[in-house]
Formats: structure tokens, C-alpha cells, sequence
């Protein structure tokens, strides 16, 4: 079983940036797409972004495309967020996710969870 565990999120103003970081260790798989997913109170968790294992290939949610950007590092089993432009509704706890496909992980197909980051946006 992989271990991911995030970090990186905290308390930002409107407008501002923070990049999320997601570590795994354990049974890593080769060739593993990952994913970003976000829960805000109330709400359902929802897709953010995905990064396919060569990261020629990314995905986002149209809430989020044009400010947010995926990358990975796979000699440190790292992928990433960089969020730039944040808003209020940004708000939620942010997870990662290791799937098989990038088309899987957009469906919502996760083989495992981080235990995710709280990113608050203040207006």
C-alpha cells in the first residue's frame, strides 16, 4: 500500500498563491497517474486536477483552469500544486490521489488518499 501525505496548505488572502506538495512512499506503483480533489464544508469532494506519469498529459476542473498548475517530480515521488490567483470559494481541504489513468482519477477512480491540507482563502 502507498503512503501519500500533503502538505503546503495554510491561510491566504484573496489573490494570493500557495503550492501543495504530495509525498509517496510505500509500495509505489510505476507508471501511476495522480490527482488533486477538494472537499469544502458541506459539500462533496470534487476533481481539481490529475497528471498522467510522464506529465505530458494534465486535466482541470474549469473552476480552477488558468490559475492552478499540476507538475510532478518522479524521482521524489512528489506531485504538485501551484495555486495562483485564489479565491474564497478556493477554500476546502485539499487531497491527493494515486489512480491508475488520468482519465480514471477524473472519474473519480482513486487507489489511495493522502489524509489531506486545509487551504483557507480569506476575502
Amino acid at each position: 500500500q502507498v503512503q501519500l501525505v500533503e502538505s503546503g496548505g495554510g491561510l491566504v488572502q484573496s489573490g494570493g498563491s500557495l503550492r501543495l506538495s504530495c509525498a509517496a512512499s510505500g509500495r509505489i506503483v510505476i507508471n501511476y497517474a495522480m490527482g488533486w480533489f477538494r472537499q469544502a464544508p458541506g459539500k462533496e469532494r470534487e476533481f481539481v486536477a490529475t497528471i498522467s506519469w510522464s506529465a505530458g498529459n494534465t486535466y482541470y476542473a474549469d473552476s480552477v483552469k488558468g490559475r492552478f498548475t499540476i507538475s510532478r517530480d518522479n524521482a521524489k515521488n512528489t506531485v504538485y500544486l501551484q495555486m495562483n490567483s485564489l479565491k474564497p470559494e478556493d477554500t476546502a481541504v485539499y487531497y491527493c490521489g494515486q489512480g491508475y489513468s488520468t482519465s480514471a482519477i477524473r472519474l473519480g477512480s482513486i487507489n489511495s488518499w493522502g489524509q489531506g491540507t486545509q487551504v483557507t482563502v480569506s476575502s
